[in-house]
């Protein structure tokens, strides 16, 4: 008989059907979860100003959807991505940790200890707790690191051969007011060398774009004309991806662990610009694939004149999405 994973996590660009889809093709049942009562803009921009604003909500969900989930099946795996949407109590995960008293639960952080203050709450009801963050899981002994992982998708956009590009360098993203910020600072300072570029900053709401305003001086001069309001479809993304030489990326205020983009970028097999110098400390890091921002700008860098110089296949397969999830749960067999 399969084993039974249930997975909560964050809607989030649909990585969390990505996961479901891997665990299955690895001989898992697999049932979701969200971990917030709604995926609207506006519930996710209360929930991240103060998790109180959606409580009632929550409340309810927990009521008719989990408490039901949870009572009529019984899981080997609980895996939670824990990320800044989060927003079920101490108490709820005490309640599942009851209801399944023969899982192995397993929480895998997905930002900071730092950025998610509600996390140490819950620890106390997971078995292995996972961090994507390197220094975390260098000063706090309960944490195993686990760098994040690309899917199949960027796997075949590696394997796919390109002469000539539509883009020199592409980002998209969710304008956080330290990303938005460092992803112009090197658009600007890159235009001479890259000079055809596709940069896509998300604001979801007129909620958010208000609260950035008031809360970060980097925002202060942003103008709501610079954002896009909806979220590329992800066929389209990959054609982007596809398309681009180069990536761009930075990480969130705080924020020391790798983006998923960064490991996405390695999958395809693309070059990358970004403002995080903790890279260096990755086994994939190679300086003709991957440049570190600073200013001044060495323009006749030989980054920008060498083509992207292919690595071991097991370095690859190390960063699968596949192996990502054996790492934790292992495989059927």
């Amino acid at each position: 008989m399969a084993k039974r994973l249930l997975l909560i996590a964050p809607v989030f660009f649909g990585y969390y059907k990505d996961i479901m889809e891997e665990a299955r093709s690895l001989g898992f049942e697999v049932d979701y979860l969200c971990d917030a009562p709604s995926d609207s803009n506006v519930s996710k921009a209360f929930g991240r100003i103060n998790k109180k604003f959606i409580q009632l909500s929550t409340n309810r969900y927990f009521s008719n959807e989990i408490k039901p989930l949870i009572g009529k099946n019984q899981y080997d795996y609980v895996l939670l991505i824990g990320g800044m949407t989060f927003a079920l109590t101490e108490k709820m995960m005490e309640e599942i940790r009851k209801s399944q008293s023969k899982a192995k639960f397993m929480m895998y952080q997905w930002d900071s200890e730092k950025n998610l203050p509600y996390s140490t709450k819950i620890h106390k009801y997971f078995d292995e707790l996972y961090t994507f963050d390197r220094i975390d899981s260098i000063s706090m002994d309960k944490y195993k690191f686990l760098p994040l992982f690309y899917n199949h998708i960027y796997e075949t956009i590696g394997k796919t051969k390109k002469s000539t590009y539509k883009y020199d360098c592409m980002y998209v993203g969710t304008a956080h007011p330290q990303k938005y910020y460092d992803i112009n600072r090197m658009a600007l300072g890159l235009k001479s060398v890259m000079p055809n570029q596709f940069i896509y900053h998300y604001m979801p709401s007129v909620l958010k774009y208000v609260y950035q305003k008031v809360k970060s001086d980097l925002f202060r001069k942003a103008k709501w004309s610079e954002f896009k309001h909806e979220k590329v479809a992800s066929k389209e993304l990959m054609e982007i991806f596809s398309d681009s030489k180069c990536v761009l990326d930075a990480p969130q205020a705080g924020q020391v662990g790798l983006t998923i983009r960064t490991i996405e970028c390695l999958g395809a097999k693309r070059k990358l610009v970004t403002t995080n110098s903790d890279i260096k400390n990755y086994d994939f890091y190679n300086e003709n694939n991957i440049l570190i921002y600073s200013e001044p700008i060495d323009l006749d860098s030989p980054f920008f004149k060498n083509e992207y110089e292919e690595l071991p296949d097991e370095m690859y397969e190390k960063y699968s999405l596949k192996n990502w999830l054996i790492t934790m749960i292992g495989k059927e067999t």
